[in-house]
């Protein structure tokens, strides 16, 4: 695969790095397929429902599921991954199967417990989502989150399922099962949007999950991990899951706000701006998930099992090799979306409903959200090596920082560049990102390595 095979010389002395190598190889295959699907599915909605209200409805209601499902059940997979992995190595498979049993429960009850609030609270929460919605269209958009929030359980599970099989080195087929939900949501609006509106991509939404979620849970039942939920106590296991999940889960909600922010203050703008941001979002997204999210996926059993023998030199070659090869392959790709902005848009979107007018202002908002590939995806690397090194404080703080100026940087951008300026205040954020994370992963790294005896 092209992101990897212009760099495979620089891992033929480190099997370790190899084996990153093949699994972020395998993640990308399968991303691709996801993310052609997921395009497909874009370019069928672009044509079917525009840059409508009715897709602005869809897409303000579908923030929230997707927002839980980031903050409880990724957060839950990246404290438990670390731990999964030293229990499995110490105490055997059963004693796995247990504190991943354990964690499950958490995990479901957290799910529903969120959803059941969101649902109460939706037409309080709401406004600052859409605070700028004419009633008929906010109306559709609460009701439209009601029907969606089935899919936060659905998909945490999924995940979660996902992550596992990931830590048994099972790479490819997990990460080729989201492309259930595109191409669910393509089928409906292709089949049924003429009788169900944007109704028809609620449906297509829901049913894409339950796939997903059928499919690894079936995998890794064949890895020798089963689907059950039940309660094995406050393990030691347990408690160290819990003491690394809260101040993640802390962390996401704080850099997640930002997707808050800036979905509210796209709507106080002109109509049609929320779906303006979403579309030029979906590019970027392609790139951020192919590499940052192969090369994280596949170098974090790694990382956490050299932490766990406190191989700290192995541990900074890995993050120098990756980092590497992160900058080398995502530095042209965000030039080529830069350069090619316009061109990519009409060639996806102008179709349908899609105008020349609504290209004019997707273009601008892409340009300014490819500036952030290259530091989100080198910055994922650091970011996993200080989760696994349970320095979740720092990541946090991170976040703190990351939505004080999110919220300065849309205030003052978005009167230059109005929707554009939204997506360049992403992209400076997330340069600070990289500068905080790759600082603080070096020192502890230093500090690490200076007290190996000698």
């Amino acid at each position: 695969m092209f992101p990897f095979t212009q760099i495979a010389r620089m891992y033929e002395g480190s099997s370790v790095n190899r084996r990153i190598l093949r699994a972020a190889t395998a993640v990308t295959l399968a991303g691709i397929v996801v993310k052609m699907a997921a395009t497909f599915k874009e370019v069928a909605v672009a044509d079917v429902y525009g840059r409508s209200d009715g897709m602005d409805a869809f897409l303000a209601a579908n923030l929230i599921p997707g927002l839980l499902i980031n903050l409880i059940s990724e957060s839950m997979n990246q404290a438990l991954v670390p731990t999964l992995i030293r229990v499995r190595e110490r105490e055997g498979h059963e004693r796995a199967q247990q504190l991943l049993s354990s964690s499950m429960v958490w995990m479901c009850l957290l799910l529903a417990a969120a959803s059941a609030v969101m649902a109460l609270a939706a037409r309080g929460f709401f406004p600052l989502i859409a605070s700028h919605f004419p009633p008929a269209k906010f109306d559709l958009s609460v009701r439209l989150f009601y029907a969606l929030l089935p899919v936060v359980l659905i998909t945490g599970i999924a995940t979660n399922c996902t992550a596992v099989l990931n830590t048994l080195d099972r790479f490819t087929l997990p990460a080729i099962a989201p492309a259930a939900m595109p191409i669910g949501i393509m089928l409906c609006a292709w089949l049924a949007s003429a009788r169900l509106g944007v109704w028809a991509m609620v449906y297509g939404t829901v049913g894409g999950a339950m796939v997903q979620a059928s499919v690894v849970a079936w995998m890794m039942g064949r890895q020798g991990y089963r689907f059950r939920l039940r309660w094995y106590g406050m393990t030691e296991a347990a408690r160290e899951v819990a003491h690394q999940y809260w101040p993640v889960l802390l962390s996401s909600v704080v850099a997640s706000g930002g997707l808050l922010v800036d979905q509210s203050m796209a709507a106080a703008l002109s109509s049609g701006s929320v779906s303006a941001l979403a579309y030029a979002g979906r590019f970027v997204n392609v790139v951020l998930t192919l590499l940052a999210g192969a090369i994280s996926t596949a170098v974090v059993p790694h990382l956490s099992r050299m932490i766990a023998v406190e191989d700290w030199e192995g541990c900074r070659h890995t993050i120098r090799t990756w980092i590497r090869a992160t900058a080398m392959i995502a530095v042209p790709i965000a030039l080529a979306l830069i350069v090619g902005s316009r061109w990519l848009v009409r060639v996806a979107y102008q179709h349908g409903a899609f105008h020349a007018a609504d290209t004019a202002v997707v273009a601008p908002v892409l340009v300014m959200y490819a500036i952030q590939i290259p530091f989100f995806v080198s910055s994922r690397v650091y970011y996993r090596f200080l989760v696994a090194m349970r320095r979740t404080d720092l990541i946090l703080y991170c976040g703190i920082i990351n939505l004080a100026l999110d919220i300065v940087l849309n205030l003052v951008l978005m009167r230059w560049f109005g929707v554009a300026g939204i997506a360049l205040a992403t992209s400076l954020w997330m340069a600070t990102t990289y500068l905080f994370l790759w600082y603080w992963s070096s020192r502890l790294l230093g500090q690490k390595m200076a007290a190996v005896p000698a």
